[in-house]
Formats: structure tokens, sequence, C-alpha cells
């Protein structure tokens, strides 16, 4: 670090600006980027920013730790030359939508040419979604070449059972009246919650109503599309689709509690197929670890139910991760349509997905859905039986709905006690 860019005192930016009016102002669900204006999260130039938060999520605090130990100079601005997007994508009418899109920014990943000017005049201005192309090899998918589940194209399914994909990582970009109006309350209520349940991490939030979008400090998306994208602006392409919550234990190492990978490995599948039916597949990767509890609680969840006086039950199995989070679930889907509106989906031939909330919070946002699939039985490991199970009963999709009734009964009786 050198001396001119070490600073010599703290700056304070818990007071909007003098004039009233900012540099760089703001307009959500403007048509097109110039006329929303750009989203600046800078620490080097405090004046310009136009948000709360910092860029990169939940990295930002690696990025402290680099500058305090002296291996990233603070000032430093990243050379974004030959960093736009692999395919083009949008926009779509979605994006001008102020209520449609409000948990990222959907001119995100053009911010570079968008605001060309801008940056070239020094402001620290950086995308918030990345844009690449990929393949995916899954031991998997080679097994489902094998068998004929799917078929060589030379397109999207290579000799090896490699698959090509677009990848989309997204950062969170919130703005917050718009997520208050989505849980139904707000934005002066939700300002103070997300100050106080953050310990006052960003004064801000109840300091500077100026400040109307928030970077918070958590993971974000990643998208891989399967298919031409190009027929994302058609309305007849038929879509599959996953929305998938994270679960590293199942998606990564492969543990048997629970169908996360399974689930996620026939999401998969299922969208190679619709892309070599002319259609697209998109699979939605959120970083909602245990639930959005935590992988730590996650893991206490286990040792709960596996040291239980009766078992591991599945008339028990919501009720212990309640009684150790307070909570049975805080994914709370309300924001999870947003990566499909950015998309421009409207339809959904055949969502991948048994969860009731996850259904419910699309066709709440106006994405219909055609036809849902059920993970199959056989892809059920051992030891998840009471995860599916439980599941069944509490009201996510099934095939044969008759066949849960009685432990859903149950289940109701537990959670009355």
């Amino acid at each position: 670090m050198t001396e001119s860019s070490r600073t010599e005192h703290i700056r304070l930016t818990s007071h909007p600006n003098p004039a009233g009016k900012a540099r760089f102002p703001i307009s959500w669900g403007a048509p097109t980027a110039a006329l929303r204006g750009p989203i600046i999260a800078s620490v080097s130039r405090p004046g310009d920013r136009n948000v709360i938060g910092s860029y990169g999520g939940s990295y930002a605090l690696y990025r402290a730790l680099a500058v305090s130990s002296g291996a990233l100079d603070p000032s430093r601005r990243p050379d974004l030359t030959n960093t736009h997007p692999a395919v083009e994508l949008g926009p779509f009418p979605q994006w001008a939508n102020p209520q449609t899109i409000v948990s990222l920014d959907p001119w995100g990943h053009l911010a570079v040419d968008a605001f060309a000017a801008e940056i070239a005049a020094g402001v620290d201005i950086r995308p918030t979604i990345a844009v690449t192309t990929a393949r995916l090899d899954l031991a998997e998918i080679q097994a489902a070449l094998a068998a004929g589940r799917i078929k060589r194209d030379d397109r999207t399914v290579h000799p090896g059972g490699a698959v090509n994909v677009v990848k989309i990582a997204i950062d969170p970009v919130w703005y917050l009246p718009g997520i208050a109006e989505r849980f139904g309350t707000n934005e002066t209520a939700l300002r103070r919650v997300l100050f106080e349940q953050t310990a006052g991490m960003f004064p801000e939030l109840v300091t500077r109503p100026d400040l109307r979008v928030f970077l918070p400090p958590i993971g974000g998306t990643t998208i891989y599309l399967f298919g031409d994208i190009n027929k994302l602006s058609d309305p007849k392409t038929p879509i599959t689709c996953r929305v998938h919550d994270e679960c590293s234990g199942s998606d990564v190492f492969g543990s048997d509690i629970c169908t996360c990978r399974p689930y996620l490995i026939h999401g998969i599948e299922e969208c190679v197929r619709m892309a070599q039916s002319d259609g697209l597949g998109i699979i939605v990767y959120y970083r909602k670890e245990g639930r959005a509890l935590g992988e730590v609680t996650k893991f206490l969840v286990y040792n709960a139910r596996k040291r239980h006086e009766a078992g591991d039950t599945a008339s028990a199995y919501f009720e212990r991760t309640e009684c150790v989070a307070g909570v049975q679930d805080a994914r709370f889907q309300q924001l999870m349509p947003d990566a499909l509106h950015w998309l421009g989906v409207r339809r959904i031939d055949r969502l991948v997905s048994m969860s009731d909330m996850k259904y419910d919070a699309l066709v709440g946002q106006g994405i219909e859905i055609v036809e849902r699939v059920s993970i199959p039985d056989h892809l059920v490991p051992s030891d998840a039986q009471v995860e599916i199970a439980a599941k069944k009963a509490a009201g996510y999709y099934s095939a044969d709905p008759s066949k849960v009734s009685d432990l859903a009964q149950i289940i109701g009786r537990s959670l009355d006690k």
C-alpha cells in the first residue's frame, strides 16, 4: 500500500448530501441502463456512492483482509477489458418493471459498456453480473449418455458426456422499497430490522433514506442455461427449470441424508433433454445453505434428529429444525422468481421441484407452471427417506398425494403440540 493511497482518517457516510441531490441518481425500473443510472459502491471515492454496502457480497470482507495485510492497494480498480458477457442477454420487458425485479440489478452485466464514459472519467463502477460459457462434466450425465437417456448431438452434449452451458453469476442488489413490498412490510421497518439484525453493520440503513439500494453481504446466485439462449425471447419455447438451494454436503460431497444432489442431477438431465428437444433448460442455484439457516445450524439439526428418543422420524422432521433455529425455513422464496424474470421467463413447462413454497412464489409472481416433476423414487437415498416423506406430508408436490395423507395428519398433530 502506498502512502498516497493510505487514509489517515475514517470517512463517515451516514449523512445525506447537503445539496440534496445525488451525483448519480438511481431510477429503479427505468427502461434503459442510462436512465436507470449506475450502481456505485465505491469505497475509494465515497462521494460517488449511491448505494449502501459494497461490491462482492460476502466476499467484501476478504477484500478488507487483503487491504489490511498490504496485499491489495485499496485504491486499485479492476481492469475490465474483455470481461463483457460471452453471449447477449436481454433486455426483456420485465427489466423495466420496478415491482418485478427487486433483488438484482438487471443491467449488472452491461455496466462496463453502458457507463463507459463515467468509468473513463474515474468513477468506480463494477459489474454485479458476469456471463460466460462453460462445459459441465458430470459422472451422472456420462451414465445417462451410456444408458441412452440422453444422446450425443455435438451441440449440447459432446462425445464424452460434457454438456455445453451458459453460466451466469449474480451478486445480490436489493431495491429496498421493492423488497419491503414483496415481504408485506414498509421500507422504514425493513431498514430498521436489517440494521438491528446485523448489529449496526450498516448505519446508512437508518440514517440515509436517500440511498434506496442495498448490496447485502450474502451469497449470490448462479444460473446455468442449456440450449440456444436466443430462444429465450420466443414465448413458444418450451422450458424445463429447476430452482435449487445450495446444499454443499450433498451437492459436492455426496452426503446421503438428503435428496439435494440426486434432485439437482435429475434437474440437469431433464434440462439437457429439453435442450435437445429444441427447448431450453434452466438451473437456478441459490446460496441458501441449510434452508438459509446456515450449515452450522443444519448439522446441529442432524444431531438432534438422530438423537431424538423416538429416532429420526418424518413426523418430527420439521419440529427438530424449529427447536434449534426457531423457524422451520428461512429461505422465504418471495425473491426467488427475480432470476427468472431477469431471463424474461413467463412460463415453465416442466418445473423440476416438489416444493410448494417455490411453486407458490413462481405462480404468485405471474410465471405459469405447466407441469411439476417429482424426484423419481429410485433416486432417493435410503437415509433421505425421512426427509422426502416429511416434505410430502407437509405439502410438497407428490404424484400420488394419497400415499402421504396419513403421515400428514401425524405431522399436523406433532406441530400442534
